[in-house]
């Protein structure tokens, strides 16, 4: 069932009124003479609101905003460029693939927060500690979607292509690579929130500003408005860096059936 775009975006909308006036009921209205959710304990949507409010009229909240979007940016920069390049060249080399499997595996079953304070001690608690924790949870993510999306692809448009006389280089531009956007483009989307959570991670875990920084100390002076509102600004965040990502697919993959009436229809 195609939807419109507006009335998709005034569902979404609605969703979210719904869940806010469903969390204020909840912490505001007593139910036989007690609240059933303490605000001591989960805050009021409206103190939430009013919190991110007064951090960004003040200004106290820009400074720790611009270092984990710096963080963020250079996490999914980096790791998705690195995760693009060694996918293209596991999924070409066979004997490459073969050879570093158990390391890859092993190396993506490492638990990152195990990492953070390794990388704490390596680059410092300046922002390259968090950028490396980021790196490597989108490295792994965008590294197997796209040697997923280049193994895929079908061995008779490949002896096709080289029936028309298609070197490895035309190959690479005409035909892996249009076969893996797909893929990369998905994998991006779950990047991208992966790339803040190491940045916040790695904030909350020894920093000295940053998003996680704030909400760290919040929670030590059971501020749960603080946390609540730290949590909101990073979910309004991810989402904005979400949709600047699907802009960039939807550019990229104008070719893919159906994209182009999806776009004229909203």
């Amino acid at each position: 069932m195609k939807v419109n775009r507006w009335t998709l975006l005034a569902l979404q909308i609605g969703v979210a009124i719904v869940l806010l006036t469903v969390w204020h009921l909840l912490t505001t209205v007593p139910v036989n003479g007690k609240k059933l959710l303490d605000p001591f304990f989960f805050s009021t949507p409206i103190d939430v609101l009013a919190r991110v409010w007064k951090d960004f009229y003040t200004g106290t909240i820009w400074r720790h905003l611009g270092i984990t979007l710096l963080e963020t940016v250079l996490a999914f920069v980096t790791g998705a460029a690195g995760g693009i390049l060694f996918g293209f060249v596991f999924a070409r080399g066979e004997l490459i693939a073969a050879v570093f499997d158990p390391y890859i595996k092993a190396a993506n079953a490492l638990p990152r927060v195990v990492l953070a304070p390794i990388f704490a001690l390596w680059f410092g608690l300046g922002i390259w500690s968090k950028v490396a924790l980021g790196f490597t949870l989108v490295f792994f993510i965008v590294f197997f979607n796209v040697y997923q999306g280049v193994r895929d692809v079908s061995p008779t448009i490949l002896a096709n292509a080289r029936m028309l006389g298609m070197n490895e280089r035309q190959l690479l531009r005409h035909v892996y690579w249009p076969a893996a956007l797909t893929w990369t483009f998905s994998s991006l989307h779950t990047s991208v929130g992966f790339a803040l959570v190491g940045a916040v991670v790695g904030e909350y875990l020894g920093s000295a500003a940053g998003l996680g920084y704030k909400i760290q100390e919040a929670e030590s002076v059971f501020d749960v408005t603080g946390v609540f509102s730290g949590m909101l600004i990073l979910a309004v965040f991810v989402i904005v860096i979400d949709t600047i990502v699907t802009a960039v697919e939807n550019r990229l993959l104008v070719w893919r059936p159906g994209t182009q009436s999806t776009t004229a229809q909203g």
